[in-house]
């Protein structure tokens, strides 16, 4: 993708009250006033690394080839920890090097990470409060403008990562754990259409069980409009993975779980 039609997205967790998502936009035009912003979202958890790696990993492979994302959920700004940049096959990301790219670094097979030189890139401020704005806007910008990605500091192999929940087997009963809950309530696991056809064959062609909190759900369905307004179900979502939902309702809210509770299918 030529320079001048290089995407930059920001996913942060400042939020739209204060003026962190308008500076950082400002620090990257101020270097490359033909630049395209793209806001993945600014409404991630305080802090919560592991939500903004699951999603980014939910949508930058909508993104064009070329695109440059960047994330900042930075608890750490400030401290020691490094900032990197990454380059796939087909991305690049810029982050605060805490785990919030592990997703990334779980799905792309094979990637270039190199730790951003601070002395070089981060701009002068007061404090040490803002590297979104003072540190990684600046390199996004340089970088849609054809900057070496070798320029930007030296390679690195011990990036952070956090573990990934894997589903297991207990004996005949598939474990999983709910990974995200999006705005409507819906709680999305870790489970794979994949694995509901292993569960299928362990259950010989009987019907699967689902098992959330104290409640049990019989089958799947195809689509929202065939859910139940009093019970919850579950489907495949568009991203593959198994879904419980409320129809018009809150899951999450009728069966006091959320992210990390188990589900079982058997």
């Amino acid at each position: 993708m030529p320079p001048s039609l290089r995407l930059i997205t920001l996913l942060t967790d400042f939020g739209d009250r204060d003026w962190f998502v308008a500076a950082m936009k400002g620090a990257i035009l101020s270097i490359h006033p033909q630049a395209r912003i793209v806001d993945l979202s600014h409404q991630i958890a305080p802090h919560r690394i592991d939500e903004a790696g699951y999603f980014l990993k939910s949508c930058y492979r909508e993104f064009p080839e070329g695109t440059i994302h960047v994330v900042v959920v930075d608890p750490g700004v400030g401290s020691e920890r490094r900032a990197i940049i990454v380059k796939s096959a087909g991305y690049v990301f810029l982050a605060p090097d805490n785990g919030v790219l592990t997703y990334i670094f779980d799905d792309e097979q094979s990637v270039e990470v190199r730790e951003i030189d601070r002395r070089k890139f981060r701009r002068e401020s007061p404090g040490h409060t803002f590297d979104g704005r003072d540190l990684l806007a600046p390199v996004a910008a340089r970088l849609a403008k054809d900057e070496p990605f070798e320029s930007y500091g030296p390679v690195i192999g011990d990036y952070r990562t956090f573990l990934i929940a894997q589903p297991r087997w207990e004996q005949t009963v598939l474990v999983g754990e709910i990974v995200h809950v999006d705005r409507f309530g819906n709680l999305i696991s870790n489970l794979t259409q994949q694995h509901l056809e292993e569960a299928r064959s362990v259950a010989m062609g009987r019907q699967l069980s689902i098992r959330i909190g104290e409640r049990i759900i019989e089958g799947v369905v195809n689509s929202y409009s065939e859910g139940m307004a009093e019970n919850p179900s579950a489907l495949i979502n568009s991203n593959g993975k198994l879904e419980v939902f409320l129809k018009e309702a809150s899951a999450t809210d009728l069966l006091q779980v959320g992210r990390g509770e188990r589900i079982e299918v058997s």
